[in-house]
This record gives C-alpha cells, sequence and structure tokens, in this order.
C-alpha cells in the first residue's frame, strides 16, 4: 500500500453568535463569539486530520491566514515523514525564517500552528485505529521524547529528567487505562457563572449542577467587589462548604488590586484564584501567590509556548498549571509542560470550553495520568456544556466526570453540516444573524 500522504488542506473561518446569551462572558471578554480556525488534512487514503485553534470571533481571519501559509508545509507530506520526529516538523513551522519574525512561537502565528499541529496527530490516532490518549500511552518513552522541543528549555527539564518521568511511567500503566476507563476523569463545571448571567440564572443553574452529580464549580469575578462577593454567595448557599468553590478574574487586575481583590473573596473559601493579573507578569504572579496563600494561583490558559511555563514553574509563580490545547504548539508542546509540570509537581487542570477545548483536553489530561504524573489528586478538567453537538465524537460527561473517549483520533472532527452553517460570513446562521441586525436596526 502507498503510504499516507496529505493532498490537500481546507482551511475554514467558524464563527457561533455565542454573544447572544452571554455565554462565555468574563469581565475581560463580555461579548465572545465561540470561533475558530478550522483546517482539514485530505489524504489519499481517505483519512482526514482534523485541527483548530479556538479565538473570540473577530480576528479568526488573521489566525486563517497563518493557517493557510503554514499549509505549505504538509501538503504532498507523507504521514510517516512528519510523525517520525515531530520535534523537527514542530521546528520546520516555528522556525520559518521570515514568517518567525511575526511571533516568535507566540499570538497568531502560534495559534496557527497548534491548530495543524493538532489536525496531524488526529490523522496519525486515525491512521493508528486510537484515540489520541491510548496512541500517546502506548507509545515508547524515546517515541514521546521525539515529539518535544527541549530548546529553550533543557535549563529546567533535561531530556534525561524528562525520560527518567515517562519511564517511571511504564510502571502500572495498565492499571490506570483501565480505571479511567471505568471511572473517567473529574471535571469542573464553569457553565454556572458566566459574568453575564443574573444572580436567578446562577442561582438556578448551580442548582441544577449539583443535582447533576458536579462538586466543583467555578465563578467569574472581576466586577465591582461587592458584586462578585454577592454572586459568589449564592453560588455557596447552593453549593455548599463541602464542595469546591473556584473563582476567574480573566487577567482583570494589577498585581496590588489583585492581592486585595483576592483576600476579599477569601470568605467564600476558594479552591484556586485563576488569571489574577496580565498572563505575562511572571514575577507579579509569584507576588501574589505568597500575598494571598493559602489561597492557590491558577494561570495558563493565555501562555503563549513552553517557555513562559518553564519560568512560572521556576519562579514558583503557580500552584495550578493550565495548559491548553491550541494556544501552545498543539500536542507536541503541551507534552513539554506536561513533563515541566510532574518534575516541578505542580498539578495540571487543562483549561477548556470555547469550540473543542473540552474535546481536546480530556486526551492530554489521560495521557498525563497514565504516562506523566501518574495522579489524578487535585487535578480536574474544566467543562463548558456548550456547542458539543456540533462534534462527530463529542465529550461525554456523567456525574461530574470526563467519560474516556473510544474512537480513533483526537475527537476534533466537526460534523460536515456544521463546518457549512456556522463558516463566517457566508454561512447560513451568519445570513440569519445579518437579518435580525437589519430587522433590529
Amino acid at each position: 500500500m502507498s503510504p499516507i500522504t496529505v493532498t490537500r488542506m481546507r482551511v475554514v473561518d467558524l464563527r457561533f453568535p455565542t454573544s447572544r446569551e452571554s455565554i462565555g462572558s468574563d469581565a475581560v471578554n463580555k461579548d465572545p463569539d465561540y470561533s475558530a480556525a478550522y483546517c482539514v488534512l485530505e489524504t489519499n487514503a481517505g483519512l482526514e486530520g482534523h485541527g483548530l485553534t479556538f479565538t473570540l470571533g473577530r480576528g479568526t481571519e488573521l489566525c486563517v491566514a497563518a493557517l493557510e501559509y503554514l499549509g505549505r508545509f504538509v501538503k504532498g507530506r507523507t504521514l510517516d515523514s512528519m510523525t517520525a520526529d515531530m520535534a523537527a516538523f514542530c521546528r520546520q513551522l516555528t522556525d520559518e525564517s521570515q514568517f518567525r519574525w511575526l511571533g516568535p512561537e507566540k499570538g497568531v502565528i502560534h495559534l496557527a500552528t497548534g491548530a495543524l499541529i493538532n489536525a496531524v496527530w488526529d490523522l496519525y490516532a486515525k491512521a493508528e485505529g486510537k484515540p489520541l490518549w491510548k496512541l500517546l500511552a502506548s507509545l515508547e518513552p524515546e517515541r514521546i521524547l521525539s515529539a518535544v522541543e527541549f530548546r529553550y528549555i533543557d535549563d529546567a527539564l533535561s531530556r534525561g529528567a524528562a525520560r527518567e518521568i515517562l519511564e517511571e511511567g511504564q510502571h502500572g500503566k495498565a492499571e490506570r487505562i483501565a480505571l479511567l476507563e471505568r471511572e473517567g476523569y473529574p471535571a469542573y463545571t464553569t457553565s454556572v457563572g458566566w459574568f453575564g448571567f443574573s444572580d436567578e440564572k446562577i442561582r438556578a443553574l448551580s442548582h441544577e449542577a449539583l443535582a447533576a452529580g458536579w462538586t466543583h464549580f467555578k465563578l467569574k469575578v472581576g466586577g465591582d467587589a461587592a458584586d462578585d462577593l454577592r454572586r459568589g454567595r449564592i453560588v455557596r448557599e447552593e453549593i455548599g462548604w463541602t464542595n469546591r468553590l473556584m473563582v476567574d478574574a480573566n487577567q482583570k487586575w494589577g498585581v496590588e488590586e489583585a492581592i486585595a481583590r483576592t483576600r476579599a473573596l477569601g470568605e467564600l473559601d476558594p479552591w484556586w484564584m485563576e488569571e489574577p493579573t496580565s498572563p505575562d507578569d511572571i514575577v507579579g504572579h509569584a507576588r501574589i501567590r505568597a500575598a494571598v496563600a493559602p489561597i492557590r494561583i491558577a494561570t495558563g490558559e493565555h501562555c503563549h509556548n513552553r517557555v513562559m511555563f518553564k519560568q512560572l514553574f521556576q519562579a514558583k509563580a503557580i500552584d495550578v498549571c493550565q495548559i491548553d490545547s491550541c494556544r501552545v504548539a498543539g500536542v507536541n508542546e503541551n507534552l513539554a509542560i506536561l513533563l515541566m509540570a510532574a518534575k516541578f509537581r505542580v498539578p495540571v487542570c487543562p483549561h477548556a470550553g470555547g469550540i473543542g477545548l473540552c474535546e481536546h483536553v480530556q486526551h492530554l489530561s489521560a495521557f498525563d495520568f497514565v504516562s506523566v504524573s501518574r495522579t489524578m489528586e487535585n487535578r480536574v478538567i474544566e467543562y463548558v456544556d456548550h456547542l458539543h453537538e456540533h462534534f462527530v465524537d463529542p465529550v461525554r460527561i456523567s456525574r461530574g466526570g470526563y467519560r474516556m473517549p473510544e474512537k480513533p483520533g483526537y475527537s476534533i472532527e466537526m460534523k460536515p453540516e456544521s463546518l457549512e452553517r456556522y463558516s463566517f460570513p457566508d454561512g447560513e446562521a451568519w445570513q440569519t444573524e445579518q437579518v435580525e441586525e437589519e430587522v433590529a436596526r
């Protein structure tokens, strides 16, 4: 049989009008339209690799343009030529001599890189007939190491140290896989406490989530201090004090204000304070963490790359590492971050929600448990109950936890009718939106 070869890459500007219902709203992002630059790798074998990077509406076209440019590095390539040395393939994308200037390894360019790399991994898992988490778990340590870019992080995590972590992860692996398949992975819900929700809606959703078996809840904060406390008390009234409540400021405050506001929210007994300040301020996070202990500090969904995570770990700036499946360079870079988190003994609780982020990160957390950290202690995956109906293999949630995906691939693939209806600006959903806006005027 001829090798699997990429013959074409299609890119879609995909947007959902979620801002109409305040879905995804927080103190900084008040009117997001959940969106994605979405790519499909077509092959001569009939298999397709699907990948995306998550955006909030305007600007998606920039990621689409970057993704279309990067597509030249996969067209005509065999799958084996990319997966044999995934770190080298990743570096080919991030080191393009002129395009690199627009990053390097950050922003729009890196978002597009993540989408393309995730599509390659999706194709790889489908070709192997395994869900991605099981593919990763089946790979020998050296094969995993060949996907990790150690440049810029080997002062914190050497290849030898990473190998030791992965070799230790080989012991008891079958038992951990069986546990995941039997019991799933614990999760938390953010859907009860979006910033734009009324008090009544927060109370009703908290009550419903508790009845559905949820034990971990997150509330968006960063508005008026009294309002934040009032809304937090509503959630506490509904969920009680034995369940866990996290609060998320979405980068709203400067360092001094973050310290004061986090302390003020202490009466809610938050399990963590998320993104209290600029995601780039590593020293600031370290200062906040020291000042508000024992409240834990979490961040990571807006960390550009593995280098920033390295510094957060080295500076002892965070208690919780929140990887994102699309912000960094896809699976490859997340493998590096998972290994560093294990080295520094920082629990990983991925950022999810958006479009497809829940579908993605379940695979990463499962691999982390099976082969890297080997524990689920103090670890949960975020869950947001929006837009899953558009996926061919959507997440499965039961009693506040993820059930492990079983179908081959990275669970990224969206239904063709959804791609067509919500493509921007010509999809039917956006034509309807334009008509409604004109009528409203």
